[in-house]
């Protein structure tokens, strides 16, 4: 357990229990979590630990949140996993790339992607707002566990902010799912990605597991909230929260590239 203040302790217990609701709801609960894992450390202290730490704090909402979602939602559990397990992969080489590069230059790209992104769900009110009728052919599940899978858990080991929205996002793209069954898929498929990262990290003894517990139980209680929040809400709802969390990446990754 770090040495750190009672205050900055229900601080980040109460970041914790927010970002477990709005990664359940849409994805994109680290860029709440992790900056202020950064901030609530000790001064000195290294980021791998704010990292392991977050990753230990988030599959545990991750698994909540999908777990509600699995028993009430349509969710296609062996879809969801073999998407995961190709994104388990991805992410595992995007972190070896990561070691030997800057991931500086890839984050205006990032910038240019998400604005893209937001203008189309906001010029397509009805994207994600229903499921297709059609099913989902052989070509369209390879193309998403190609790309959901392989092509985001890279960009999850190589940079990181905005997984799971990017997930939904293509989930709803791809295999025409609603904005609901698509964070349902994204939340297993983050839990295998997270399962993959935690393990790297523990491996290396950089996870504080005392505050990770303390830490975990408000992101369960989040995410769980969050999912059922979806769940009732619809997929209107979580569109409003998908547009928002957009923005907010986009803002953080400026943040970090011209200002920070």
């Amino acid at each position: 357990m770090p040495d750190i203040s009672l205050t900055t302790i229900v601080v980040l217990c109460l970041a914790s229990l927010a970002a477990g609701w709005i990664d359940a709801v849409v994805g994109g609960g680290g860029l709440l979590l992790l900056p202020a894992m950064l901030l609530g450390l000790p001064g000195g202290t290294p980021a791998a630990y704010a990292l392991g730490t977050n990753k230990a704090v988030a599959i545990v909402g991750t698994t909540g949140a999908a777990v509600t979602y699995a028993r009430k939602a349509p969710v296609d559990v062996r879809l969801a996993v073999r998407i995961g397990l190709a994104a388990l992969t991805g992410s595992t080489a995007g972190a070896f790339v990561a070691a030997g590069m800057s991931t500086d230059v890839l984050k205006p790209v990032v910038m240019v992607v998400l604005l893209g992104v937001g203008t189309f769900v906001m010029l397509r009110p009805a994207f994600g707002t229903a499921p297709s009728t059609e099913p989902v052919s052989p070509r369209r599940v390879l193309a998403a566990i190609g790309l959901a899978g392989l092509g985001i858990g890279f960009y999850d080991g190589l940079i990181g902010p905005g997984t799971g929205t990017f997930l939904v996002l293509a989930l709803t793209a791809l295999l025409h799912f609603d904005l609901v069954t698509a964070s349902a898929t994204a939340k297993i498929v983050n839990c295998c990605t997270n399962a993959g990262a935690l393990a790297t990290f523990a491996w290396k003894g950089t996870v504080y597991w005392q505050l990770a517990a303390l830490m975990a139980v408000f992101n369960l209680v989040g995410g769980t909230v969050g999912a059922r929040t979806a769940l009732k809400k619809g997929s209107g709802f979580v569109r409003v929260v998908l547009l928002t969390v957009v923005f907010a990446l986009v803002a953080n990754l400026a943040y970090q590239q011209w200002i920070a």
